[in-house]
């Protein structure tokens, strides 16, 4: 007869269980998966942050108002130019898209 397994941080979030969790194999970014055995959902174990952080804003945001374009920005910092409009628009400031 087969023994559960349980490992540390391994918990289904969506049953709350910690037994019979399984390895499901890798993401895109590499990081490690895992199934369910009880409710089958599958999840990442730690998931990497896809945000930037406030300062690189914030940088972002002096270097456009600095005369630099938001493609310029984008291309300074390695980002898209749609981050930095979009960061733009939530600081309150009209922007002007007319120049790219």
């Amino acid at each position: 007869m087969r023994t559960t397994k349980i490992q540390e941080g391994r918990r289904c979030p969506k049953c709350g269980r910690i037994e019979n969790q399984r390895n499901a194999g890798y993401n895109k970014s590499g990081t490690q998966r895992c199934i369910c055995n009880f409710c089958n959902y599958k999840y990442t174990l730690n998931p990497k942050a896809r945000e930037y952080s406030e300062e690189v804003k914030q940088t972002a945001i002096k270097i456009y108002y600095s005369g630099v374009s938001g493609r310029g920005v984008g291309k300074v910092l390695h980002m898209s130019k749609a981050n930095v409009y979009n960061w733009l628009k939530k600081s309150g400031e009209d922007v002007d898209k007319s120049e790219d």
